[in-house]
């Protein structure tokens, strides 16, 4: 039997689920293995994406082929990690999320998957107790992020890279019987009982510290977009005028 396989034997046991239809909805640099598979891999990427280390791909790679349903890296602490949940949250099926590789020193990624996990979003959709630069989640729904956090349990291996480390924590999560992993039981506790989410990216915001803080800011911010494009026209016309053309002649 392929490692991670539910077979009918296991099913009876094991309850699985289908997919949403499309998935995974979010295009990126992963690797697509078992569906019906409880965990999924996910590898710090520190480097320019065209410089990824051999060892980090090789990272990738062994996910896939220890049984994972999904294995790829992760470089941002915004809109990478919004894939991410769409992914997951697509599968209900997977039930745990390993992180591995070096920590990011700049988008401190790993650190920030571990805070969403404990501390949620605030109401600006900025994750609570995070130290990265931009840690907004602003381009998918409240529910997917609380329905993330639900389904998934992270298995911290942040600036660990072995394969052999990796290769015996994913086949510890999908036993039948709870299985030892350092400070963790890991065994395929069945698909999360709820119907997956179908939703993508569907609009993006590259500077969320932009972002207004709530309804009255946006208020405030629109009424003053509006009285700069006033002035701008003014000004326009009184120039038009000094210089003693019609604007609407031309």
């Amino acid at each position: 039997m392929i490692p991670g396989r539910t077979g009918k034997s296991e099913m009876a046991k094991i309850a699985k689920a289908e997919p949403a239809a499309g998935y995974p909805p979010e295009e990126g640099c992963y690797l697509r293995g078992n569906d019906y598979s409880p965990v999924a891999v996910l590898v710090i990427l520190r480097w320019p994406r065209e410089e990824t280390p051999p060892d980090i791909e090789n990272l990738v790679r062994v996910g896939v082929e220890s049984g994972a349903a999904l294995s790829g890296t992760l470089q941002t602490e915004n809109i990478g990690l919004e894939k991410v949940i769409c992914n997951i949250v697509a599968n209900p099926n997977i039930r745990w999320l390993i992180v591995c590789g070096p920590e990011s020193p700049g988008h401190l990624v790993g650190e920030t998957l571990l805070v969403l996990m404990k501390n949620g979003l605030d109401e600006r959709k900025r994750i609570i107790g995070a130290s990265a630069p931009t840690p907004y989640l602003y381009n998918i729904p409240a529910e997917y992020v609380d329905r993330f956090r639900k389904q998934v349990t992270v298995i911290d291996l942040i600036n660990e890279g072995s394969p052999e480390v990796l290769r015996e924590c994913v086949r510890c999560c999908y036993q039948e019987k709870p299985t030892a992993f350092r400070n963790h039981m890991l065994h395929d506790p069945g698909a999360y009982p709820e119907e997956p989410f179908e939703g993508k990216i569907t609009w993006r915001i590259r500077e969320p510290y932009r972002e207004p803080y709530d309804d009255e800011e946006r208020k405030n911010l629109r009424k003053a977009e509006a009285l700069i494009e006033r002035i701008r026209k003014s000004a326009e016309v009184r120039r038009t005028e000094s210089s003693g053309h019609d604007p609407q002649v031309k």
